[in-house]
C-alpha cells in the first residue's frame, strides 16, 4: 500500500499534524496502536463520526490497530458547544446510547487478525476514580492559562453563556483517556477532527508532562464543506444519521445521490475504499456526462452498502429506479417503499379523488385545468401507468400495499398520495 500518510493527504484527510515527519516515522516502524473517540451525547453517530470511523479503517489496513473508544464516562459531560451548555442526559441513557454506537462502530472495523481493533469505554477508569484523585493524580498536571486558551472553552468565554466548570473539565477527561490507553495499550496516537484540537492536544500535553520519555502524536482530519455553502451531512430535513430509523437507508442512499458534482470527487476520496485510479475514472465521467451521475451512483451503493447492508442498497436501488418507471413499483416492500415515499411532495386524503384533483392537491401542477392539460398531453401518471383521460378515478385496487398511489408529471416530477380512509 502506499505510505499511510501520503494516502490520508491525498484523499485530504490531514489537516492538523503534532510531527507530520515523526508520525510518517511511527508509521513506518510500526505497528502503531491509535484511537479515537466517540461520545454518546445521541442515539447515533453521524456522518462527520464516518469520516473518522473509515480514516480509522484506513490506517488499520496499512497494518496499525485501532482502538474504538465510546465515552460512557464523557459522553455524560459533553464536550463543550460553541453557543450553549450541553443538555445532560441520565447515566440509565447514556448507557444505552454507549451500546448503540459500539454496534454501528464495530462492523466497520476488523476485529481479528494481528492487527485486531479493540473497543473500549473510558467509564471502566473513570466510574471508581474519586475526586480527590481525579484533582491531584491528573488535574494537576493542567494549566488553566492553556485551558482557557481553547478556541471551544474561549468562544464560550466571551459569550453570554459562559461555561460551566463540567463542560471546561471535558479537556481534562480526554486527555486522561489518551494517558490511559497509552498505559493499558501502548497507544501512541490519537485521532479526530480538526474542531476537537484543543482536545486532542490535552492528552499528547498530559502525556509528556507524566510520562516525559513518550513519543506520542495527534492528527486531525479537516472540517467538511460543500461547494454551495450548506453544512456537510444536513438536509432539508435534518442530519444525516447512521441509524437506520433515524435515517432510512433510502434517505441515506438520495443523500449521496444528490451531491453536487462540484463535491463528488471529494466525498470519493474521503468515503469511498475505491483505488486512485477508480476514482479518476469517475472523475472523468463526470466532467464528460455529468447527466448520467455515475460518480454519485457508486458513491451511493458503496456507502449503503457499508453502513446499511448489500440487501438494503438492492431495496433502495430498485426504489429509486421503480419511482421513475425503471422497476414495478408493486414489488417493493412497504418499508422501503414507505421510507421513498416520505422524501416526496406528499398528501393524505381520506378517499380517493379524480386524478386531476389529486395532481393539482400535491402540487405538480398549478391548478386543475393545468392537471387535465398534463393529462391530455399524455404527461400524467399514477404508479408508472400514464393516466387514459381527464375522468379518470383511482380505485381501491390501484393503492400500494393498500395505502398509496405515486404520482408523475412529465419524467422526472414526483408526488405521493396516502389514503387514510380506504
Amino acid at each position: 500500500m502506499t505510505d499511510i500518510v501520503d494516502e490520508l493527504k491525498w484523499r485530504g484527510l490531514i489537516a492538523l499534524s503534532t510531527d507530520e515527519d515523526a508520525l510518517r516515522k511511527a508509521f513506518a516502524d510500526g505497528p502503531v496502536t491509535f484511537y479515537c473517540g466517540f461520545d454518546p451525547t445521541a442515539p447515533s453517530l453521524h456522518l462527520g463520526n464516518l469520516v473518522q470511523i473509515l480514516t480509522m479503517r484506513r490506517i488499520q489496513d496499512a497494518g496499525h490497530r485501532p482502538l474504538g473508544l465510546v465515552g460512557g464516562a464523557t459522553g455524560l459531560i459533553g464536550d463543550p458547544k460553541p453557543t450553549a451548555e450541553r443538555t445532560l442526559n441520565a447515566p440509565e441513557i447514556v448507557g444505552q446510547w454507549v451500546e448503540r454506537l459500539r454496534a454501528q462502530i464495530q462492523p466497520l472495523l476488523d476485529f481479528e487478525g494481528p492487527n485486531a481493533a479493540v473497543m473500549v469505554n473510558n467509564l471502566d477508569w473513570t466510574q471508581g476514580m474519586s475526586a480527590i484523585e481525579f484533582l491531584r493524580d491528573i488535574g494537576k498536571h493542567f494549566r488553566v492559562n492553556k485551558m482557557i486558551a481553547k478556541e471551544a472553552v474561549s468562544r464560550r468565554l466571551n459569550s453570554d453563556a459562559g461555561i460551566s466548570y463540567t463542560e471546561f473539565s471535558y479537556q481534562i477527561l480526554q486527555g486522561m483517556d489518551f494517558l490511559e490507553l497509552y498505559r493499558r495499550y501502548g497507544c501512541t496516537l490519537q485521532t479526530g477532527g480538526s474542531d476537537q484540537w484543543g482536545n486532542l492536544t490535552s492528552g499528547t500535553d498530559l502525556i509528556h508532562r507524566v510520562e516525559p520519555d513518550a513519543v506520542v502524536h495527534a492528527l486531525g482530519t479537516p472540517l467538511i464543506t460543500k461547494a454551495d455553502g450548506t453544512k456537510f451531512g444536513k438536509t432539508e430535513s435534518g442530519t444525516i444519521w447512521l441509524d437506520a430509523e433515524m435515517t432510512t437507508p433510502y434517505a441515506f442512499y438520495q443523500f449521496w445521490l444528490n451531491a453536487d458534482d462540484r463535491d463528488v470527487s471529494k466525498f470519493l476520496r474521503i468515503f469511498s475504499f475505491k483505488s486512485r485510479e477508480e476514482i479518476a475514472e469517475l472523475e472523468r465521467l463526470t466532467e464528460e456526462r455529468p447527466q448520467a451521475r455515475a460518480a454519485q451512483r457508486a458513491l451511493a451503493e458503496e456507502l449503503t452498502t457499508l453502513v446499511h447492508g448489500a440487501e438494503q442498497t438492492a431495496a433502495v436501488v430498485a426504489a429509486s429506479k421503480a419511482l421513475f418507471g425503471q422497476g414495478e413499483l408493486a414489488e417493493l416492500d412497504e418499508r422501503t417503499l414507505a421510507a421513498a415515499l416520505s422524501e416526496l411532495p406528499h398528501i393524505q386524503v381520506a378517499e380517493l379523488g379524480p386524478v386531476v384533483d389529486l395532481l393539482a392537491e400535491v402540487g405538480l401542477v398549478a391548478s386543475k385545468s393545468a392537471a387535465r392539460r398534463t393529462v391530455k398531453e399524455g404527461g400524467a401518471y399514477v404508479n408508472n401507468v400514464k393516466v387514459a383521460g381527464e375522468d379518470a378515478v383511482p380505485t381501491a385496487e390501484d393503492l400500494l400495499h393498500g395505502r398509496w398511489l405515486v404520482l408523475r408529471r412529465g419524467k422526472k416530477n414526483l408526488a405521493a398520495v396516502e389514503v387514510t380512509g380506504a
